[in-house]
């Protein structure tokens, strides 16, 4: 086989990005998601049982994550496990298509689309851990940004050809369009949206492919074939018993795992908010959507030069700062007032609104992903990458799974989808504290 270029090698880094970007866009936020409320016709309650099953989802991800990092930076295994979270990943999307109006087991799509979350999330802490091989530290920001946006327009382009051809309108049947959906689907069985599952599978199979035959584990000679769980186990707890003595790693280990969980809140459930409290409709939620990944798209790629021009803090702090301001404005959107002034019921001003806060929630979150797994590389042990990103998930999981089930709560106490999200501010907040001590 002829040497594979290290050009090649960074595209088919890109295309995990591209490939299992739409299990975010499509499923978590802009298609599923607002499909779930409108089955359970009642804004809170989806809200809840989807904070539910997310937060699961990300507290197994944040029990096996740093295990597992630890083993493959022993074993040298990574591109082995790949194969295994792209299986999971491919049954979760698939599971989608289970639910069907009047017949629909909301626990067992739970469970399935749970486990093409865990999927989709080992998956990116693998590939993140290949990050230093593909550049410099000078390079690895650009990197980073470029592979981001690369899978924000995966995203773009997956996204508008569900809501053109597939997803079809409740009231209508009809797509964005006007269109029935594609390939005879039934649109009173609501098969062009449910649809979403089987595309987001076929997408990720078909361009993975790059991935698979383009990417290469570096070999490490003190990898140590056949290494056990033990040793893993034991390299791991002697990690995180150093976490003390090194107060930069620790403090960002602390701050990210803040603000990125309030990251996730906000992509998990802006397309429910929407829904329940907008009364806004999926065709109308995809346009949203459009927006705020073209916004991602673009500023993860300026991002990324910001990030070489400046270092990752600077642009980790003022993403956050944004996000911050997003966070606390959300809850004073409703259809007949914006940050308590009361408006006309046919007044469009809540919508323009919330279209630009999730403009804001794209460009920002676009550039503190990348920004922020550049700053894990520059912070983690060279030799222990994989674990490294393993615990840098820890720390990312340690409270995402509180968050959604916290929203999942303080929606059900309250009996408010407004009121439920106050929790992403707070985290944001925190976030933004810790990352003072962070070098």
């Amino acid at each position: 086989m002829s040497k594979i270029s290290p050009k090649r090698r960074i595209w088919g880094w890109f295309f995990f990005d591209w490939s299992s970007q739409p299990y975010n866009t499509l499923l978590i936020t802009f298609i599923f998601a607002p499909y779930v409320n409108e089955l359970l016709g009642d804004g809170s309650a989806a809200q809840s049982a989807w904070g539910f099953g997310i937060g699961a989802a990300a507290f197994l991800t944040a029990l096996a994550a740093p295990i597992l990092g630890a083993s493959a930076d022993l074993n040298g295994t990574r591109m082995r496990w790949m194969w295994v979270f792209s299986i999971m990943y491919v049954i979760g999307s698939l599971g989608v298509w289970l639910a069907a109006p009047g017949d629909f087991n909301l626990l067992l799509v739970l469970i399935l689309f749970a486990i093409g979350i865990i999927g989709m999330e080992m998956g990116t802490i693998f590939t993140n851990a290949m990050l230093p091989q593909l550049g410099s530290t000078e390079e690895i920001g650009r990197i980073s940004g470029s592979g981001f946006a690369f899978g924000y327009l995966g995203g773009l382009i997956a996204l508008v050809i569900m809501l053109l051809l597939f997803a079809e309108n409740a009231k209508t049947g009809k797509t964005l369009i006007g269109l029935d959906p594609l390939f005879g689907l039934n649109a009173e069985e609501r098969e062009g949206t449910r649809f979403v599952g089987p595309f987001s599978a076929l997408w990720y199979v078909v361009f993975m492919i790059p991935f698979f035959l383009w990417v290469r584990e570096t070999p490490k000679p003190q990898a140590q074939k056949g290494g056990s769980l033990g040793d893993a186990l034991s390299s791991l707890w002697g990690s995180i018993r150093a976490l003390p003595q090194r107060p930069s790693l620790f403090s960002y280990l602390g701050a990210s795992m803040l603000y990125r969980d309030g990251l996730t809140g906000m992509y998990a459930f802006g397309g429910i908010y929407a829904s329940g409290v907008l009364g806004w409709s999926i065709t109308k939620i995809g346009i949203f959507g459009i927006l705020a990944i073209v916004a991602s798209a673009f500023f993860a790629w300026v991002g990324g030069y910001a990030d070489k021009r400046f270092g990752p803090k600077p642009v980790i702090v003022f993403c956050v700062t944004i996000l911050c301001f997003v966070a606390g404005s959300i809850i004073f959107i409703t259809p007949t007032s914006l940050y308590g002034i009361e408006v006309g019921p046919d007044s469009a001003a809540p919508d323009i609104a919330f279209y630009i806060l999730g403009s804001m929630i794209g460009a920002a979150g676009g550039v503190l992903q990348s920004a922020s797994r550049t700053m894990m590389v520059r912070q983690a042990h060279p030799d222990k990458m994989t674990e490294g990103f393993g615990l840098y998930a820890l720390a990312g999981k340690a409270t995402s799974f509180i968050a959604p089930i916290s929203i999942g709560f303080v929606t059900t106490l309250s009996g408010s989808q407004q009121i439920g999200i106050a929790p992403l501010f707070v985290l944001f907040v925190l976030g933004l504290i810790l990352l003072r001590w962070v070098r």
